[in-house]
């Protein structure tokens, strides 16, 4: 009778990729606080310039003028974690906005009614984008900006100069705008709710994880059987929700809406997610990170109103810090690569 001992597990071959994902998420840890430590700096810096800057109210207007940013970063991400781009957010929210506004002024329409009709208009965008980039194997660029283009037209076209005014939209409605809970208002908590959600699905669930996948090495996720195609749609379609419900949540916010509601808000979320860590290459960042890039921006945008500085220098600064994250991006990223190669080196010598 023969006896085969059975060999423990090689568990060497597992050590370099656990060592892998342990570097990427220490890097990417680092990004966040760094971000979380530059604003708490500039917030201070301000509070000292200005004591009025951190009141109770001062605080709600730097929450509530982050949300819908927040929001926007959020859908932006799942796109850009697939190696591409959605620059028809803002046409959207502006659609959305104003045909929230137009369906329930002078009505008794609820929050649940706008909230389904801008979720709706949302999918509707994203899935043309979506599929567009996935199946028609257009460049995310052109089909973007061509969308951007588009649902202006028709904005301005259908809106033809007019205007809601918030006297038009139900108390209901404008009452998610201005209300609060235990003193933080709710448009807030709506977007940490998301952003929570986003990031646990993105971090816990497969069809998830396969966005970072794709965005990585869309080549190694073909082969890996990652429905490619697929996944990109869905990225688009929750980025268009996600639009959609901000414009309902504008119109909530302000009451009064306009055709160009959000316009040129594209490129600075773009600049929010990105500066938040999110590479735009593809494949790694979180929604987190993104958060914390939008309420960066909205903080800037406060603090040069506060000091009394021209508008002119938010969009430099936000230039100024685009352009500063892309090449802290490269440099990481160059920088990982060698020293994961080094290590898988050195497990290979040892095998």
């Amino acid at each position: 009778m023969t006896t085969t001992a059975e060999s423990p597990p090689d568990t060497r071959s597992k050590a370099p990729a656990r060592s892998a994902a342990s570097l990427v998420d220490a890097v990417f840890r680092a990004r966040e606080i760094s971000i979380a430590g530059a604003l708490v700096l500039l917030v201070l810096g301000t509070y000292i310039a200005n004591p009025r800057f951190l009141s109770d109210q001062g605080i709600k207007d730097l929450l509530l003028n982050a949300s819908i940013l927040v929001l926007l970063a959020v859908g932006q991400s799942a796109v850009v974690l697939t190696r591409n781009i959605d620059l028809s957010v803002g046409s959207v929210v502006g659609l959305s906005a104003f045909a929230c506004g137009r369906f329930v002024a002078g009505t008794d329409h609820g929050v649940l009614t706008v909230t389904l009709l801008g979720l709706s208009i949302g999918v509707v965008c994203g899935l043309v984008s979506g599929a567009l980039v996935s199946f028609g194997k257009v460049p995310a660029l052109v089909v973007t900006l061509g969308m951007l283009y588009i649902i202006q037209g028709v904005d301005y076209w259908w809106a033809q100069g007019d205007q809601i005014g918030a006297a038009d939209v139900p108390d209901q409605i404008l009452g998610l705008g201005s209300g609060s809970v235990l003193g933080v208002p709710y448009l807030p908590l709506i977007a940490l709710i998301l952003l929570a959600a986003t990031a646990c699905f993105l971090r816990s669930y497969r069809s998830g994880r396969e966005l970072y996948a794709i965005g990585s090495s869309p080549e190694a996720a073909l082969l890996a059987g990652v429905p490619i195609r697929r996944r990109i749609l869905a990225a688009y379609a929750f980025s268009g929700a996600v639009a959609g419900f901000a414009g309902a949540l504008w119109l909530a916010r302000f009451g009064t809406v306009v055709a160009d509601n959000a316009h040129g808000w594209e490129l600075t979320v773009v600049s929010a997610v990105v500066v938040g860590g999110v590479a735009i290459t593809g494949g790694t960042g979180t929604v987190w990170g993104a958060a914390l890039g939008a309420l960066l921006l909205t903080t800037i945008g406060s603090v040069l109103v506060v000091l009394k500085v021209d508008s002119f220098w938010q969009g430099a600064i936000t230039g100024a810090l685009l352009l500063l994250a892309i090449s802290v991006d490269r440099i990481v990223n160059l920088r990982m690569t060698a020293a994961l190669r080094k290590r898988s080196a050195r497990h290979g010598n040892g095998a």
